[in-house]
């Protein structure tokens, strides 16, 4: 919960500034008292009616207001975090620059609280250099970053530089207030995996699964808003980094076991990452072509290493509570009931992937215990993430 904390929330141009509306909903569901300074940009996608009725607050958009002589700097000084949503590529170019030229960029640069950006904006601009070194300017302040995020833009194509959403927004605003050993999983160390592994066919080809990481990378943002160290194993994904989150990348199967391995020893570790059963015996050497009137190749395949199953048998640094998940697309609670029982798992969280699971925002899943099944209705996938963490973290005050 968020009770009692202010938050200073900086709405820039950008056609994504409807959300802004969403997340201070959340923000002041979650008790947090916010204040809007809204730049000329952002104006141009929300109103200061809109931003006031959802903030309850005067909204500010003007440097030289008379009834303020100062009130820049009561803006600075009141917030317990200033966050930047969206961010556009102009306000982050003159953050950078350390420019004054509006009450937004005047406030930021006089503010003393922790400031958290995110970007949204084109793809082309998001990775433009200029952008890049004005965000490398910014980190190396200590200005935290939430995503972007990469999907459908405004525009007729796709690529990074989304707004991310209002709830994975949320989850950042948390990991950031969350007070140095302060959380019930405060002074635990979890570690989570979370995407696909890609496991190389040839130089250019690889097997691989349909999932987007979206559930684990949540799954780990929520456990570090909670107050635990978190190191997060990926696979390749397009989802950005959690916040307040170590991130180890990796590739294949193989890699993401030695990761797991080095990260432990840890208190409670949540598998989520859907690794490939299967890699090709051989790797290629290279480019397999494909000749006019010969047969398709065969591809001898082997077993890739059980990563929960290791980390669940571990004989010396086995985590105190290890959760698996069971993605699967007919008889889910058995198989998952099975699964529990033979990788030697405390928990599995299953979920049937037969629709439109793998890529959505949403998830319906089963939390399988030794004390027996439990059923959770359709939430989105940061709520599903919430839940399982204040699971987690009862499990572990025992």
């Amino acid at each position: 919960m968020l009770t009692g904390k202010r938050i200073l929330l900086v709405v820039s141009g950008s056609v994504a500034a409807y959300k802004a509306l969403e997340f201070t909903r959340l923000l002041r569901k979650e008790g947090a008292t916010v204040t809007a300074v809204l730049t000329a940009g952002g104006a141009r996608f929300v109103t200061r009616e809109a931003l006031a009725g959802i903030t309850g607050e005067r909204v500010h958009d003007d440097l030289w207001a008379a009834e303020a002589e100062i009130g820049h700097i009561r803006l600075a000084r009141a917030a317990d975090l200033a966050v930047v949503a969206p961010a556009s590529a102009d306000i982050l170019a003159r953050m950078a620059a350390g420019l004054t030229s509006d009450l937004a960029t005047t406030v930021l640069l006089a503010t003393r609280a922790p400031v958290l950006v995110a970007p949204a904006m084109n793809p082309a601009m998001w990775e433009h250099p200029a952008t890049r070194s004005n965000m490398a300017t910014l980190a190396a302040r200590g200005v935290r970053v939430a995503g972007p995020a990469t999907g459908a833009m405004a525009e007729p194509e796709s690529g990074p530089g989304r707004l991310v959403e209002p709830a994975e927004l949320l989850d950042a605003v948390r990991a950031v207030l969350a007070p140095a050993g302060d959380g019930p999983l405060s002074g635990r160390h979890a570690l989570v995996t979370s995407g696909p592994t890609h496991e190389p066919i040839d130089p250019v080809r690889y097997i691989a699964n349909r999932s987007s990481g979206k559930q684990g990378h949540a799954i780990a943002a929520a456990l570090a808003a909670s107050g635990a160290r978190v190191t997060l194993v990926s696979g390749p994904v397009s989802v950005p980094d959690p916040p307040g989150v170590e991130v180890r990348r990796v590739e294949t199967a193989r890699e993401m076991l030695a990761a797991c391995e080095a990260a432990l020893p840890a208190d409670v570790a949540v598998m989520a990452a859907a690794v490939a059963d299967w890699r090709t015996a051989r790797e290629a050497g290279q480019k397999l072509k494909k000749e006019p009137g010969a047969a398709a190749p065969v591809l001898e395949m082997a077993l890739n290493p059980d990563i929960l199953a290791t980390v669940a048998g571990h004989p010396e640094r086995r985590p105190r509570l290890v959760v698996g998940f069971a993605a699967e697309t007919e008889r889910v609670v058995e198989h998952a009931v099975a699964k529990r029982a033979r990788k030697g798992c405390d928990w599995i969280v299953a979920n049937d992937v037969s629709g439109g699971v793998m890529g959505g925002a949403a998830n319906t899943v089963h939390l399988v215990t030794e004390t027996g099944v439990e059923g959770w209705p359709e939430m989105p996938k940061q709520e599903v993430a919430r839940r399982l963490a204040a699971r987690i973290a009862e499990a572990l005050a025992r």
